[in-house]
């Protein structure tokens, strides 16, 4: 790992961390550093980035936000970025999904409300961005003085993301850590479908399986109300290529018996496919499909 690389004064001398609230039309600073990456616990990427934000920053608090998104999931990265911002502290949050890493993707701060976002330009930033205040500043991360020395071609959330973000969350303005760029321009994703036919079907998306085996869909308590779905009616889903599941709208997992399928609102106010003391994922067969229908039975 190279040598952290720090602002030089005007005499050349190296500068630490500016105090809170320095730098022209920049925030005060912030309280903590959060990380959302793809990256998981194995190969020490993540005790990389601890490191280097110790080494800046000693005081600062940094939350494993979460480390388990999939490999290269943009998409979903971005959704579970922005579904933390309802509970998230003011902070400086940074989101390393990167396939691109290396390419020509942009590296990019974001500034909104109390919150500062630092990542690729891929589309994983902007739903959380918005969620957090509905005035975007995006700058371009284009001082190499403020990186990491040495910088590797494939491992930016090291060496240049948590750097400028730990620069941030200690005061230096959102103008210091790069050129400004007008926000239209940032990458965004398609949101995922969720959309009621006229056949009275429900058209969702599979968005993941969480540890339990619970599938989270697309669709939400409207969808719910759309279909007219009280709580204890019969459902059925179906995908091409697998088996018919019936299931019952419920409130909780244990509003049906052990062993039973439900759909329900999930925490992330989201429908999910849960099965009592089980795993609702093999339901499908041996493949997880991208979409299903959800109908009242």
């Amino acid at each position: 790992m190279g040598q952290l690389g720090r602002p030089a004064s005007s005499r050349g001398e190296v500068s630490g961390p500016p105090e809170a609230g320095a730098g022209a039309g920049g925030p005060r600073g912030y309280g903590c550093l959060t990380l959302t990456t793809d990256y998981g616990y194995a190969g020490g990427f993540v005790g990389s980035l601890h490191a280097v934000a110790f080494r800046m920053a000693p005081e600062l608090r940094v939350i494993d936000l979460d480390h388990g998104v999939p490999p290269q999931d943009v998409r979903l990265g971005a959704l579970r970025l922005e579904r933390f911002m309802r509970l998230a502290p003011a902070g400086v949050h940074v989101g390393v999904v990167d396939p691109g890493v290396g390419g020509d993707r942009r590296p990019v701060a974001i500034t909104a409300g109390p919150h500062a976002f630092v990542g690729p330009d891929n589309g994983l930033l902007p739903w959380a961005a918005e969620a957090a205040g509905p005035q975007l500043r995006v700058v371009v991360l284009d001082r190499p003085g403020l990186w990491l020395e040495g910088r590797s071609r494939t491992f930016d959330g090291r060496d240049v993301f948590v750097p400028v973000a730990a620069r941030l969350a200690c005061g230096l303005a959102l103008d210091e850590v790069g050129t400004e760029v007008d926000p239209a321009g940032l990458l965004r994703l398609a949101r995922p479908i969720a959309r009621i036919r006229h056949d009275g079907l429900a058209e969702l998306e599979v968005l993941q399986v969480d540890g339990f085996g619970n599938v989270q869909l697309s669709g939400d308590k409207a969808t719910a109300t759309a279909l007219e779905l009280a709580a204890g009616d019969p459902v059925r889903l179906a995908a091409d290529g697998a088996p018919e599941i019936e299931a019952v709208y419920a409130q909780t997992y244990a509003d049906v018996p052990r062993g039973r399928a439900a759909v329900l609102i999930d925490s992330d106010g989201c429908l999910a496919l849960s099965v009592n003391c089980g795993r609702a994922d093999t339901l499908f067969g041996a493949r997880l499909p991208a979409r299903v229908t959800l109908r009242r039975a």
